[in-house]
């Protein structure tokens, strides 16, 4: 029998900002196919994670659960940024592979996913801080006509065996004179992961911001304007605390930024 994950078991447990800096929008589908008590304890505590540290950030959030289909995805662009978080495998129609095969694939919910792509474009359209974590940073390459590894073979760095648990410590290099390196300060760092996909062919105006050791991305970036994914999961709070405030911090900041109608000149590609 399939998991439920209820709204309020995500939700902070304190009361948001009296004076938000900025509003997020925050796109996840709390419940998808195949989901099992153990991803749902992990949509649970990730998902309450990253509300957490948009308010320690000063900022307020809506959320938007495509586990259903959503009223208006447009009204994102009444948003200061965009926040996409993890979940089940993009559908591979989206990106060109309709009759893929997929092998280990769990969570596809195409009308989720094309909720998700509109509420990117509609964000990018309007010029807003786009943040993908895991899934997000996927679809954010899939919106930019990117591609997916379907399966990683050799996944021994990047999530647990058979009977092992599902998330590790995963060693990730940062690029040289990237954002996410300006970011997070330092050419290596040690992240959670627990992923069989991973961006291939990287979509259009992206670079690659970080790989893992045998080579596969773990991060993407616009270097023009704020946009950015990373493949590993920041808001694991079994992972190290500072990288996630950066993180958000970062992210954040670049929505304060556009909320408060700052010039929407190209960013220099070492900016935070």
């Amino acid at each position: 029998m399939s998991s439920v994950v209820r709204l309020a078991e995500v939700l902070p447990a304190g009361p948001p900002p009296a004076r938000p800096v900025a509003r997020v929008g925050v796109v996840v589908s709390l419940n998808f196919p195949d989901l099992g008590e153990e991803t749902a304890a992990l949509v649970r505590r990730f998902t309450r994670v990253c509300l957490e540290s948009l308010h320690a950030q000063g900022a307020a959030f809506e959320l938007f659960d495509t586990s259903a289909p959503l009223a208006d995805p447009d009204s994102i662009a009444g948003h200061d940024g965009l926040l996409l978080l993890g979940g089940g495998d993009v559908d591979p129609s989206c990106y060109g592979s309709a009759d893929l095969d997929v092998p280990n694939s769990y969570g596809v919910d195409v009308r989720a996913d094309r909720d998700a792509l509109r509420m990117i474009g509609v964000a990018e359209d309007a010029a807003l801080p786009v943040l993908g974590i895991c899934r997000g940073s996927q679809l954010v390459n899939v919106h930019r006509g990117g591609t997916i590894v379907p399966d990683i073979e050799d996944h021994a760095l990047h999530r647990g065996g058979p009977g092992e648990p599902m998330f590790l410590d995963e060693k990730i290099g940062i690029e040289e004179g990237t954002r996410l390196r300006a970011i997070l300060g330092a050419e290596q760092v040690v992240a959670r992961s627990g992923h069989h996909q991973a961006v291939d062919r990287v979509g259009r105006d992206l670079v690659v911001a970080a790989r893992a050791l045998d080579g596969v991305v773990e991060a993407i970036e616009d270097p023009d304007r704020w946009v950015l994914g990373v493949q590993w999961h920041p808001e694991d709070d079994d992972g190290p605390a500072d990288d996630r405030r950066r993180l958000f911090g970062a992210f954040v900041a670049a929505c304060v930024e556009r909320r408060d109608h700052q010039p929407t000149t190209p960013e220099k590609r070492n900016r935070p």
